[in-house]
């Protein structure tokens, strides 16, 4: 059975770059600016063969209430009630401050078993903040050097010693931490979109708690958040990443490091939602995020949030067809859902799109079928001469799916065959085989002559 270790403690101590070298890669965005992790972030962790699941947290803060830093350290302490373990960390560097006194003493309130960890210990550097830990009343203190790796087997022990301990008492309190194994692989869905467009908003009102910082302040959510959910029996993991900008607007380094995270999430993301500001007009970065997301071959569902404050819905519905059309024909017919992140309008009809999504982006299509609608599609649109030359198309079939990738085998090779008649093949195979918005890609093979040089 696995636990679930929370890391947390005041900012820039090294919560980040601990929970990147537990998990084994750098998934958590790591800066020397203090704050950079606002958002609960889980992980699979493995420590000397001990397999665990461990959260990364934004710092605990003594802040004004209704600040973001107070926000942050709202979600800090929600994730010590979930988790079984709790793992402070102090800077060795630093020592010990009134901040890590305070949270010590909230600590040992919430009756958890508990892990000190002292960090930038590297060397001798620590040696003072270690003999000063021991009055934190948190027990023994591990020196470590989470950047360097240095401590993880006296952290190893720690956590081998006390793993009996949390599970036991998960047990007597009924704590529903465990998950059931999941027998079918999740559907991973990322929501994308500029900042402020209430992504996080619609995050948790789909997973029905706060789960991530939300505001009016934009660009809060900096990390990809993932969690595990299911819907209507499905198992999924749900995506919130940080808000996509201009690449000319994009400013400081955390920021550029928030937008290439939510790039990488497009790569593993299965469904993507893009979401859109209602009251704020399309702009070119709409059109570029929807690009991107068809340029990385995944399906594509738009939802449109604020839909209430809309009052010609129609009329917005038909204009952003009538631009996506327009710009972005490689995915035509995807799926518009208005929905209200604040409120749950549409969110389950949202989240049915991207189930419908995934199906048609795993649509498999017989050698067969494919020959007799290509056979038609010709005779209909003969292919045009190229410098005095027909183009015979001799062949299809489907090379892979998610996306679908279909093999032409043709006299000509793909760079010869012009663009216009490539997009009336998969144009007409869209509506042949009902594939809206689904990226489909056509790859052209040259058969070569066996009568060329003479043969």
């Amino acid at each position: 059975m696995t636990f679930t270790l929370a890391i947390i403690g005041r900012p820039n101590v090294g919560k980040s770059t601990l929970f990147n070298r537990l998990t084994g890669r750098r998934a958590a965005i790591v800066d020397d600016m203090p704050g950079v992790t606002r958002d609960v972030r889980r992980g699979k962790a493995n420590l000397g063969g001990l397999d665990f699941d461990v959260l990364d947290t934004a710092g605990l803060d003594e802040a004004k209430e209704g600040t973001l830093a107070s926000r942050m350290t709202e979600l800090s302490k929600q994730a010590v009630a979930q988790c079984d373990v709790v793992l402070m960390l102090m800077d060795g560097r630093a020592g010990i401050t009134p901040s890590d006194e305070h949270f010590a003493r909230w600590i040992r309130k919430q009756k958890k078993p508990v892990i000190l960890a002292v960090n930038k210990a590297e060397g001798r550097a620590g040696d003072h903040a270690i003999a000063e830990a021991h009055r934190l009343g948190l027990g023994e203190p591990v020196a470590i050097s989470a950047e360097h790796g240095e401590g993880m087997g006296e952290l190893f022990e720690a956590l081998s010693g006390i793993r009996d301990l949390a599970l036991g008492i998960r047990e007597e309190t009924d704590i529903p931490n465990a998950q059931s194994p999941i027998t079918n692989p999740p559907l991973q869905i990322a929501i994308v979109g500029r900042p402020n467009a209430g992504k996080s908003t619609l995050f948790n009102q789909i997973l029905g708690e706060e789960r991530t910082l939300t505001g009016p302040e934009a660009g809060i959510t900096r990390d990809a958040i993932m969690v595990d959910f299911t819907f209507e029996g499905r198992p999924l993991k749900l995506v919130d990443t940080a808000g996509m900008r201009k690449k000319a607007n994009v400013q400081g380094k955390v920021e550029k490091l928030a937008v290439a995270d939510s790039i990488d999430t497009l790569q593993f993301a299965h469904v993507v939602i893009l979401l859109l500001d209602a009251t704020q007009p399309l702009e070119k970065q709409d059109n570029a995020i929807a690009a991107l997301v068809e340029q990385e071959g995944r399906a594509l569902v738009i939802a449109v949030n604020k839909w209430d404050l809309i009052d010609d819905k129609m009329a917005y519905v038909k204009a952003i067809h009538q631009r996506l059309e327009k710009v972005l024909p490689q995915v035509k017919g995807v799926p518009v859902v208005p929905v209200s992140g604040l409120t749950g309008h549409n969110v389950d009809k949202l989240l049915r799109a991207c189930l419908k999504m995934y199906a048609l982006w795993n649509t498999e299509i017989s050698t067969g079928q494919l020959n007799r609608w290509l056979e038609a599609a010709v005779e209909i649109n003969t292919p045009p001469l190229i410098a005095g030359r027909r183009i015979k198309i001799r062949y299809m079939t489907q090379k892979t799916a998610r996306p679908p990738t279909f093999l032409l085998f043709s006299n000509m090779g793909e760079s010869e065959i012009p663009e216009s008649y490539q997009r009336y093949l998969v144009n007409s195979m869209r509506e042949a085989f009902d594939l809206p918005g689904v990226p489909i890609r056509l790859r052209v093979k040259k058969n070569k002559n066996p009568y060329a040089g003479g043969e």
